[in-house]
């Protein structure tokens, strides 16, 4: 199966995948670097991945997309308006890609974003706190929690600073990212970016079964 995988990040939803030849697709060159080192097999790209989607998407079997969330997340609306920051407009390439798949991709999809702050203008299966646009069935499990509050939340009655979140996030998805030229906030956000490997993997099995039909006709 020939998979691309947009905004790759360090790789949490890849982390799991077999039999696959993957083509990777990373904005910033040091977090780049370190998805190849994590999977030396894989086609790493540095580029803009919405438009490497546009340019080569017929190329591919299976096409897993996660566009930037912040523009769109209930956490960040919240966190504007109660520290005085100024509004986004939410970045519509995520609907961009949904549409574009939707409509001329012949391959199986799967789009991913976080819980947004509004009622989606397509609606997605909601699975841990991710919402999922695709073109094939996929059966709801329970999956262990990938969420870690932010510094200063509680969890289990303790302060969760940032090397304690980074901690918990590396043994949960299996990623160790100390020996990297990281800055602290670096690294915690590329963990939190990861999507649960299991989740993904079980997305990934999906897409591979006999299901005929698209979701969101």
């Amino acid at each position: 199966m020939n998979v691309l995988n947009l905004y790759a990040g360090i790789g949490g939803n890849r982390k799991l995948w077999n039999d696959v030849e993957v083509t990777a697709i990373e904005m910033n060159p040091k977090i780049a670097a370190i998805y190849q080192d994590f999977f030396p097999k894989d086609k790493v790209v540095v580029g803009d991945a919405h438009q490497y989607l546009l340019e080569h998407f017929e190329e591919f079997d299976f096409i897993w997309s996660s566009p930037p969330c912040p523009s769109h997340s209930a956490f960040r609306k919240t966190f504007s308006c109660n520290a005085g920051a100024k509004p986004l407009y939410p970045d519509m390439k995520l609907y961009e890609e949904i549409l574009l798949l939707k409509h001329y991709f012949k391959g199986k999809w799967v789009v991913e974003n976080v819980e947004s702050y509004y009622k989606p203008l397509i609606k997605p299966s909601e699975i841990q706190r991710h919402y999922f646009w695709h073109n094939f069935h996929i059966s709801i499990r329970k999956f262990k929690s990938d969420t870690i509050l932010l510094t200063g939340g509680k969890l289990k009655n303790d302060d969760v600073d940032d090397k304690t979140q980074i901690k918990r996030m590396e043994k949960l998805h299996g990623f160790y990212v100390d020996k990297y030229d990281l800055t602290t906030l670096q690294k915690r956000t590329v963990l939190r970016n990861c999507v649960s490997p299991a989740l993904s993997l079980h997305i990934l099995n999906e897409s591979k079964r006999d299901i005929q039909g698209d979701l969101f006709r």
